[in-house]
């Protein structure tokens, strides 16, 4: 559970939320790319995992994920959130691709 503004912040079914990492992008010549010019990151930390989803039939599916690990998500999946200044991520556990060890 995240603390945003004095409201806590849990994850239902099988959403996860995710804080994005972002790398400062110098390039050879030493010219440093701005946030702004940039993609957006497709890695983030697990930062709260849902109880976990429901199958077709009524199934739980559990969740795969769990905070603090290192994902990798799909480049336009999830929902952009306000955390404190930050701008975080609600997505679906199926967004994400890749967990990095």
């Amino acid at each position: 559970m995240i603390k945003n503004d004095g409201k806590n912040i849990k994850p239902l079914f099988d959403y996860v939320l995710v804080k994005p990492l972002t790398q400062e992008e110098v390039l050879p010549s030493g010219i440093v790319i701005p946030d702004t010019a940039k993609e957006k990151p497709q890695v983030g930390e697990v930062m709260a995992v849902g109880p976990g989803g429901l199958s077709d039939e009524g199934k739980t599916i559990p969740m795969m994920v769990k905070k603090g690990q290192k994902v990798i998500y799909k480049k336009w999946g999830g929902n952009e959130i306000k955390v404190g200044s930050e701008e975080w991520l609600l997505i679906e556990q199926k967004d994400i691709m890749a967990v990095l060890e």
